[in-house]
């Protein structure tokens, strides 16, 4: 477990260095090439009613290891670049410029985050079995904890999803729903509650069950707003659902422990990625008003585009520094929960309006499907939900700072 870092405390910038190294320039640039040359030219997948082809992704994949941008966060032992989150964070805006971007890198969600989880938590037998097909890009996975009410879902600690001990073994009942990627994945790391603490943010437990195992039913794939994720977002039963304490993903009742090894770093891969859509969808724009006139003048003479051109640039660039100093916090050892928090908000909601903003300035253009921003529009919007609603994520950011008021002595 990494070490601890204040709440909320002061922005530390001493050790941060702003400019690239050359390393860090020539792989941003490798990766902005390569989805450009190699992805960006299969997008025409993204609107077909199939969603996107397995085998495309496979294909995507080998070409990525061919081109030295495949699993830029995996360390090398499973194949992958070993790069820092600081390094993550410009491949992964490079990646998320297309929604197959972070598929052919094998950078998305959920895999890239149960991956990080695997890596940091998982027994030799356990990485060998389920880490190593993910990593090489083999297989998919699924995080199971959402539950439909009164489960858990922005309050994990409602959780209702039970596994009890039963002749050696342990028995899984419960009912999970909007477990991205379940469709077609492999296996599910399955949140349980293991025992009665009376701290309700304790006594959970992670077990890891392949699909196929009897008692997991992926019963339908829930009808969304967003279309892209593969596997889609699955509504999963476990009715005697038996796995061997084999199955046990960490320690015993510390699963909601365990998950903060994965939550934090998740919320910062989500706003790179998500980063990197702003970024197309400004691009989109800037040159649409460049080029159609309106009043005898080009649009990006007019004031009123301007300002949500330069509104959008000067949201993103906040965006950046907030992803990069949860990074660095990520890489000096922190846990960047209240960082991860507050960019998660700060990215989610300047991302949806910067699509907007970029629909408003190509007007009816922007509305059709011969530009891809209404498809962005969509998959955009559940950022705001999905990793924990910004409400919920205020709420925390809230609490933390008038613990910490109450604390203080002072007159």
């Amino acid at each position: 477990m990494r070490g601890t870092q204040p709440p909320l405390a002061p922005p530390v910038v001493a050790g941060i260095e702003f400019g690239l190294t050359e390393e860090q320039r020539e792989i941003q640039q490798r990766t902005a090439e390569f989805i450009r040359q190699q992805v960006m030219p299969h997008e025409g997948v993204l609107r077909e009613p199939g969603g996107i082809p397995w085998e495309l992704v496979k294909s995507l994949r080998d070409r990525a290891r061919q081109a030295g941008v495949y699993g830029p966060q995996l360390s090398p032992e499973w194949g992958g670049l070993g790069l820092d989150w600081r390094t993550c964070a410009l491949v992964f805006e490079e990646a998320g410029y297309s929604l197959l971007g972070p598929y052919a890198l094998n950078c998305a969600a959920p895999d890239e985050g149960n991956m990080h989880l695997l890596e940091a938590v998982a027994n030799h037998e356990q990485k060998e079995r389920f880490l190593a097909p993910l990593a090489r890009g083999e297989a998919r996975s699924c995080f199971a904890m959402t539950e439909p009410a009164p489960g858990a879902g922005s309050d994990p600690a409602m959780l209702r999803t039970r596994a009890r001990r039963e002749d050696g073994r342990w028995v899984i009942d419960g009912h999970k729903w909007f477990s991205t990627g379940a469709g077609g994945a492999a296996f599910a790391i399955v949140m349980a509650r293991t025992s009665d603490d009376t701290d309700p943010s304790k006594g959970a437990t992670m077990f890891l069950v392949p699909t196929d195992t009897p008692g997991f039913e992926a019963v339908r794939v829930v009808g969304s707003i967003d279309h892209v994720p593969l596997g889609g977002h699955a509504e999963v039963l476990l009715k005697g659902c038996r796995v061997g304490p084999e199955a046990v993903l960490g320690e015993l009742d510390r699963g909601f422990e365990h998950a903060q090894v994965r939550l934090a770093p998740a919320r910062l891969t989500h706003c790179m990625r998500w980063l990197g859509i702003a970024r197309r969808s400004l691009d989109i724009a800037a040159r649409y008003a460049n080029e159609r006139t309106s009043g005898g003048r080009a649009l990006a003479e007019h004031q009123m585009v301007q300002k949500m051109v330069a509104d959008s640039a000067i949201e993103m660039h906040a965006c950046r520094l907030m992803i990069w100093h949860g990074a660095w916090i990520l890489d000096t050892g922190g846990l960047a929960r209240a960082e991860s928090s507050m960019a998660k908000v700060f990215v989610a909601e300047t991302v949806n309006r910067v699509v907007d903003r970029a629909m408003q300035i190509c007007g009816a253009l922007g509305m059709s499907d011969d530009l891809p921003l209404n498809l962005f529009y969509r998959e955009v919007r559940p950022f705001r939900i999905y990793d924990g609603a910004s409400e919920v994520h205020r709420a925390a950011v809230a609490r933390r700072i008038l613990r910490r008021a109450a604390k203080e002595d002072r007159p």
